[in-house]
């Protein structure tokens, strides 16, 4: 009897569980960055809805909380002269003056940055004619030891060079409130200015136009004037 052939057994078929797992590894992988995509849009849409998330503050009080930030300040600094009201020559004369500003919602992902209604900043600036050397050099070393001890962040400090201009600006509360103080040696003049965290108008109507309290009348601005 002629010898039979056996078949050899066939092969096990890997290529179905190889093709298998690579499938499901590939799902899972996306599945992964479309988790960490959508928890990404998440995290941006509730900062910017956190963002948006202001007290309901009159415009006066906010103005008067920029100017008494200044006031104690220019106390530091030293400076006991009372700054009336307005400016007669930008960048010369004696300055005093308020102002709001709008607030923006910062857009999802950056995008579309729009004015939020009914929500505005406030700022108050100064500046002083005729200050030597002898009195800005000291008071901006003395004002910066001091509103570090008051938990400012210092985010710039500058002593200029010879000739050069003076420059301190901190801030805090993750830049809600800002501080800028620069003196310039060659015309003895010395700036300041404090704007404050964004608040929501509670007189707002919708159709103003303008940032609530816009172009406000300050006090008197001096040492005297405030605590």
């Amino acid at each position: 009897m002629p010898d039979e052939t056996v078949p050899a057994p066939a092969a096990p078929n890997s290529a179905e569980p190889r093709a298998s797992s690579r499938t499901v590894g590939a799902f899972g992988c996306g599945g992964a960055a479309l988790v960490c995509v959508l928890v990404l849009v998440g995290m941006l849409a509730w900062g910017a809805w956190a963002s948006t998330d202001f007290p309901r503050v009159a415009p006066e009080e906010m103005a008067n909380r920029a100017v008494q930030r200044s006031q104690e300040a220019y106390t530091v600094l030293g400076f006991t002269r009372t700054i009336s009201p307005g400016v007669e020559k930008i960048g010369v004369s004696t300055e005093n003056i308020l102002d709001s500003e709008f607030c923006y919602d910062g857009g999802l992902l950056g995008l579309n940055d729009e004015t939020i209604d009914g929500a505005y900043s406030m700022s108050h600036s100064w500046a002083l004619d005729h200050v030597p050397a002898s009195q800005a050099v000291p008071g901006l070393r003395r004002l910066h030891r001091h509103l570090v001890s008051r938990g400012w962040d210092v985010t710039s400090y500058s002593e200029g060079e010879p000739g050069g201009s003076w420059e301190m600006f901190v801030q805090r509360d993750d830049g809600s409130e800002r501080m800028s103080f620069t003196w310039y040696p060659d015309r003895e003049y010395f700036t300041g200015s404090a704007s404050g965290p964004c608040a929501y108008d509670p007189e707002w109507k919708h159709g103003d136009t303008s940032p609530a309290g816009n172009h406000p009348w300050p006090p008197a601005f001096g040492p005297s004037h405030g605590n």
